[in-house]
Formats: C-alpha cells, sequence, structure tokens
C-alpha cells in the first residue's frame, strides 16, 4: 500500500464530506440538498484529483465513465456521496463519502468518510478486527430491501437485522463492530463498494461475493451483483447458510 495514495484518499473525502456538512445546514430542501450534494462533492474530489493525481483515471458515480480508464494502472474509483437519500433526511447520520484506489488489480488504498458522525476510515491508519463478541449475529441491511439470504440468516444461525442507511455506513458498521455482517444481494456498482472493500480489508475483515469468490473491480461491467463483508471467523458459517 503505498501510504501517500491512502493519506490522500483520506483528505479527498474529508474534503467532500466538510462541503456535504455545510450544504446541510445552509439548506433545508430535501430535493435540493440531494441534487446538490451530488454535484458539489464530485467537483470537489475531482478539482483535487486533478491537481494531485494528474495521470490517474477516475471512476465516479457521478460523473461519465470512459472506457480508456480500462487500459490504465491506477483508477481511482469514487462515490461523492453514497447514501443521497438518507443525506437528504434531517438528522440521518448514514451516508458516506467513498475513495478507493485501484491499481494493476487490486484495491490499494482507500477512505469511508461519515461526516455526519465526524469519523473517517481510511487504509493509511487501519483499525484491527473488531473482536469475537456474544450473543446473537447482527446483521447490517437496507432499510427498504432486506435481502432474502439475510432474512435466512435470522433462522439457520438465529441472527437478528439492523437496518441502516449507505453501503459505507453499513461496511463502517462491521469494520467498528457495531454489526457482525454485512451481506448484500441486491446488485450495486463499482463504486459502492470499493472503498468500503478496501478499507474492511484492512482491518483483517472478510470480503467476497456470496459464493465465496473474490470482489473485483476496475471491469467493463460495472455491477457487483452481491457482496458479503464479515469478520473472518464468521465466514465459513455465513457462506455456508447462503445458497451459492
Amino acid at each position: 500500500m503505498d501510504e501517500m495514495d491512502a493519506a490522500l484518499a483520506r483528505r479527498l473525502a474529508d474534503a467532500a464530506g466538510a462541503v456535504l456538512l455545510d450544504l446541510r445546514r445552509t439548506n433545508h430542501d430535501p430535493d435540493a440538498v440531494r441534487a446538490e450534494g451530488d454535484r458539489r462533492a464530485q467537483e470537489v474530489i475531482d478539482r483535487q484529483l486533478r491537481a494531485h493525481r494528474p495521470a490517474d483515471a477516475v471512476l465516479s458515480e457521478e460523473a461519465p465513465d470512459d472506457p480508456a480508464r480500462l487500459a490504465a494502472d491506477r483508477v481511482w474509483i469514487v462515490d461523492p456521496l453514497d447514501g443521497t437519500r438518507e443525506f437528504g433526511e434531517p438528522g440521518r447520520t448514514d451516508w458516506a463519502v467513498h475513495v478507493a484506489l485501484w491499481q494493476a488489480g487490486e484495491l490499494t488504498a482507500g477512505a469511508v468518510a461519515l461526516p455526519a458522525l465526524g469519523r473517517t476510515y481510511a487504509t493509511d491508519e487501519p483499525i484491527p478486527s473488531p473482536p469475537a463478541r456474544a450473543g446473537r449475529l447482527r446483521i447490517a441491511v437496507s432499510r427498504t430491501r432486506p435481502p432474502a439470504e439475510a432474512r435466512q440468516l435470522v433462522s439457520t444461525l438465529d441472527a437478528e437485522l439492523v437496518p441502516m442507511g449507505s453501503a459505507g455506513a453499513k461496511v463502517m458498521a462491521v469494520v467498528s463492530g457495531e454489526v457482525d455482517v454485512y451481506l448484500h444481494s441486491g446488485g450495486q456498482y463499482e463504486w459502492d463498494s470499493a472503498a468500503p472493500v478496501a478499507v474492511a480489508r484492512a482491518a483483517g475483515l472478510h470480503t467476497s461475493r456470496l459464493d465465496g469468490t473474490a470482489l473485483t473491480y476496475n471491469k467493463a461491467d460495472l455491477r457487483v451483483p452481491d457482496l458479503l463483508v464479515c469478520r473472518p471467523e464468521l465466514a465459513g458459517a455465513v457462506l455456508a447458510e447462503v445458497p451459492a
């Protein structure tokens, strides 16, 4: 891991987060806040990447996809505002900023800012994997569409579902030990999980597809059909209960 790249990922996520918090303080129209938030956060990240890494390619949810990235050695994968719906709801804290670097086939740096909580998790200062705990398995799921696989684990592994917003917030809840597992099967895009997965891996967590295969990034097809992030000692039991 290049510590300079990781530190830059953190700075970019923090800079976008500061702009988003300021927007939230000064504009109370939910629809306007959502639209303006995506645009302003994208502008901040794009401007700083052009200044600090002008030769690198960028894949962002809020910018046109340039196919030239497929031949690039270094690609920044960005979601300037993950959880746009939650961002527009006053008082919600479960939204995030994602900044990751893909380099020669691997995620080599990443940062996930949770601005409303004043927290940023990044690969330049990884935190240790949360310790094992007693009690029911806690699974982070979508507030509105918990996957069938997660609901199945409620009975087979005596789990409980913990609804929350953005993908970044869910993965960071696993990183911090607030929950034990994040399982998603509804389909996402690369920017939804690249930075959270980079941070989770740096923390020693298990990350994979639901069939146990590796997650890959900077592909022509940007879809990521499913995802599992959990404490490493839980991976075998969870994967055994999820239909392949």
